[in-house]
């Protein structure tokens, strides 16, 4: 009975700290004005980087802030405060801007920050717990990142407030990524490595099957000779084109399948007949993370390469994907 019973407290407890981190960072949401705004101006505007520096464990957040930061498109470094009096301080130059992460906002290493900001007259963004303090009285933006309690039970290890000014940091670096009009592309391009970037260096281009591979067929042709084409090709479909050579049909195995079923008699149909018309193409520009996206969207597994015109050039498959390491 001990044991359950302690179980059950464990259960509340953990129930009750993502209760009061939760409704620490709903609280944030009152405190959003227009000093996100001007936050966002005056990075957007700024020639240098943003420099995030905090102490302890508002330090720790304020590393994963300017990460989050670089990684959308607003360069940003962290600088520790305590090594900053000892030379690291000439990190910050005049076309940056500091954001200063405190609960107190009495926190020394970073008012001994403070000449050196001023004297080069760096925009300074402060997120503190005391909008009293002295940090807050000398920034330029505040951000009001102070809860009503922490989730420690003895009210002393940095929760609340830490996960509430990560969220804080998070609203700025997602408002900045939108003001700045930051594209799926451009994320990928800051990720090449891992799940989030895989395959971002190639193009359609660069991986799809072209020349002589291409399995190329033209209207008015019957359909054995399209399905011979299929067969002979291994790729599991048909281009069909007119006369000038723009795409205007694809015959895949799901075609033939349902060709052969509705039909006892094939030896005479004409491809026009049958064919799926106004196919899915793609651009051999485009990324070929667009290419997987389209194939999952609409359930294909190959998609023919066209120019402007309406030409084929190549068709990409799902394998070159795979093999890529993009799918």
């Amino acid at each position: 009975m001990a044991t359950l019973k302690l179980k059950s407290t464990l259960t509340d407890l953990a129930k009750s700290v993502l209760d009061i981190e939760a409704e620490s960072v709903l609280a944030l949401k009152d405190r959003i004005n227009d000093n996100i705004d001007k936050a966002v101006s005056t990075i957007i505007n700024t020639k240098g980087r943003v420099i995030v520096t905090g102490m302890g464990k508002s330090g720790h957040i304020g590393r994963k802030i300017a990460a989050t930061l670089a990684s959308t498109g607003t360069p940003a470094y962290f600088l520790h405060p305590a090594e900053s009096t000892h030379g690291d301080s000439g990190i910050i130059t005049r076309d940056d801007v500091v954001i200063t992460i405190s609960n107190s906002g009495e926190t020394g290493e970073l008012l001994n920050l403070l000449p050196l900001i001023k004297r080069f007259e760096v925009p300074l963004i402060a997120f503190v717990g005391n909008i009293n303090s002295t940090l807050a009285h000398r920034a330029d933006i505040i951000f009001d990142i102070s809860v009503e309690k922490e989730a420690c039970p003895l009210g002393k290890a940095p929760t609340a407030s830490t996960t509430a000014t990560l969220a804080m940091g998070d609203a700025l670096a997602i408002c900045l990524l939108k003001q700045r009009g930051f594209s799926e592309e451009d994320f990928l391009l800051f990720h090449p490595s891992g799940t989030l970037g895989k395959g971002i260096l190639y193009t359609v281009g660069d991986l799809m099957i072209k020349g002589q591979e291409l399995p190329i067929a033209h209207e008015g042709e019957k359909f054995l000779d399209v399905v011979k084409t299929v067969t002979d090709k291994k790729l599991g479909c048909a281009f069909i084109t007119n006369k000038d050579g723009v795409m205007t049909g694809v015959l895949t195995d799901g075609d033939i399948r349902r060709v052969l079923m509705k039909h006892l008699d094939v030896e005479h149909i004409i491809i026009d007949d049958v064919m799926t018309k106004n196919p899915k193409t793609i651009s051999e520009k485009e990324l070929a993370v667009k290419a997987l996206a389209m194939m999952e969207k609409y359930s294909i597994t190959c998609i023919a390469v066209c120019d402007k015109k309406g030409v084929p050039s190549g068709l990409i498959h799902i394998h070159n994907l795979l093999k890529a390491g993009v799918a």
